[in-house]
């Protein structure tokens, strides 16, 4: 890692380091590089909800954002709920999972969660790295860091049908990320997850839901452009994106 000492950055602590090159996983043949603050034990909620506004994300400790010099296509994205409102497929789907119950749980390991987690792994991203996660890995993937993390579970009767893990900032919640039972691929649950969390920023009068990254040319990351409106973090400035349209 180089350190850096970058003006564009909002905080003076912690640091920002660039990471070597290495391949994208979204786009094949590409390489890229990651900016990452550290140390991690400095980054608590106030901190990473500064760092989320300029487009970081993090996994696990790993609290991060892409620098790549050549290519700019991991674009930060988030929904101004407020301006939401849920297209026909959308309201289907909301009604399919009504059944569903979202409780929280203590951030902690589940063998119960992590069976679900292995499963939705080899179904739904084989060889996409986290397949073969052990426990400890997906402990470290999921249920470690210093902000203010909540763990979700969604469960119809008592069949354990899906888990969320969310960060909650001072301005809205931020999606780490969900799983859920791949047997049920015509429910939509990663759409009813989404609905579900714009809700609760609702709710709670926060005013965004962050996702992530989108990617125009990654399939795998098309499902963000049919929350409308979103807004990207494009050269350092939240505005709305024009997105086509996705099945």
């Amino acid at each position: 890692m180089t350190h850096l000492n970058d003006s564009d950055l909002p905080l003076s602590l912690p640091l920002f380091c660039d990471t070597a090159p290495h391949p994208c996983g979204y786009l094949p043949g590409r390489q890229a590089v990651s900016r990452v603050a550290i140390p991690f034990q400095l980054i608590d909620t106030d901190i990473y909800g500064q760092l989320v506004k300029r487009g970081f994300r993090r996994s696990g400790d790993f609290t991060y954002r892409p620098a790549c010099k050549d290519c700019h296509a991991c674009v930060p994205v988030r929904v101004p709920v407020a301006r939401f409102a849920p297209d026909r497929s959308q309201r289907r789907c909301l009604r399919t999972n009504q059944a569903l119950a979202a409780r929280e749980r203590p951030l902690g390991f589940s063998e119960e969660h992590y069976l679900l987690y292995q499963r939705y792994q080899t179904e739904r991203h084989p060889g996409g790295g986290m397949d073969g996660d052990n426990r400890g890995q997906y402990a470290q993937f999921l249920l470690r860091g210093q902000v203010d993390t909540r763990l979700v579970e969604f469960r119809d009767a008592d069949r354990l049908r899906m888990v969320s893990i969310i960060d909650v900032l001072n301005d809205g919640l931020s999606s780490v990320y969900t799983f859920f039972d791949p047997d049920l691929p015509a429910a939509g649950l990663g759409t009813y997850n989404i609905l579900w969390q714009i809700n609760q920023c609702l709710a709670n009068e926060l005013p965004y839901l962050y996702l992530g990254y989108f990617i125009r040319e990654c399939r795998k990351m098309s499902y963000k452009a049919r929350f409308r409106p979103i807004e990207g973090l494009v050269d350092e400035s939240w505005q709305e994106l024009h997105t086509p349209a996705t099945s």
